[in-house]
């Protein structure tokens, strides 16, 4: 099992780099770059419950039928990485405001990389890892420093996104600069704080599990938020470039 889980570790890593390079050419056509050539267009609210609920639903069979479920380890890393999805899945959806849509192909695409990541995820943490990988887990420093940046990035994440939905007053279609928050810094605070939450996850689970989901979202995220930025570029001009923000990573990228 082990060495098939690492063969599928690395062809996860490698389709990574394939989107990576991809996405540089080819805009993820949702939310603010939405695009009709990716699917007919489903309801947001629809589109990510249908993409972010497998994940977490799976990760539940997975942890459910695990001998380690009630390991002190695993269990803590369960709940930060279903903290993120119940959110994500079932939370988040409720909160969206208007009637925007999403491309069918978007959703997916997301449903099939999100239903792997469970089985990355919760295949090396319940079944793959040694026996007694996590048995003194809270003797170790991973935790503690990866459980605190999962726990900062999802508070970015969350603070961004509440800034995004009040854009707009009902009613209103315009488009505008988000600001505040992380958005002082980079074009894409949302994409930002997620992007620190799993690499958070990363280094509290100390696994090259946790790592290929890491490099997947910078993979997916780090090209989108190139393109919201020439996208912001493009719509406000001077109004946009002069704020010096960059894309994802504060003072880096």
């Amino acid at each position: 099992m082990a060495h098939a889980f690492t063969l599928f570790l690395i062809v996860m890593a490698a389709l990574a780099a394939v989107v990576f390079v991809a996405l540089h050419f080819f805009e993820a056509g949702y939310g603010y770059l939405f695009d009709r050539r990716y699917g007919p267009p489903v309801p947001n609210r629809i589109g990510w419950v249908v993409m972010e609920a497998p994940v977490f639903l799976f990760m539940c069979v997975l942890w459910a039928s695990s001998e380690r479920m009630w390991q002190a380890g695993p269990l803590a890393l369960f709940l930060l990485f279903q903290a993120h999805y119940l959110q994500r899945a079932f939370i988040f959806p409720l909160l969206i405001r208007g009637q925007s849509k999403m491309p069918l192909g978007i959703v997916v695409m997301g449903m099939i990389f999100n239903t792997l990541n469970a089985l990355m995820q919760g295949g090396w943490i319940f079944y793959v890892s040694p026996a007694d990988y996590y048995a003194d887990w809270f003797s170790q420093p991973y935790i503690y420093l990866g459980g605190a940046l999962f726990l900062t990035g999802m508070a970015v994440n969350l603070h961004a996104d509440h800034i995004i939905r009040n854009l707009r007053r009902p009613g209103d279609t315009r488009h505008y600069i988000p600001r505040g928050g992380m958005f002082r810094y980079v074009s894409s605070a949302n994409y930002f704080g997620e992007l620190l939450e799993w690499t958070g996850f990363a280094i509290a689970s100390w696994s090259w599990a946790g790592a290929v989901f890491a490099w997947w979202t910078f993979a997916n995220l780090a090209p989108r938020a190139a393109s919201l930025r020439r996208r912001y570029e493009r719509e406000f001009g001077e109004e946009f470039t002069r704020l010096h923000r960059k894309r994802i990573i504060p003072f880096i990228y």
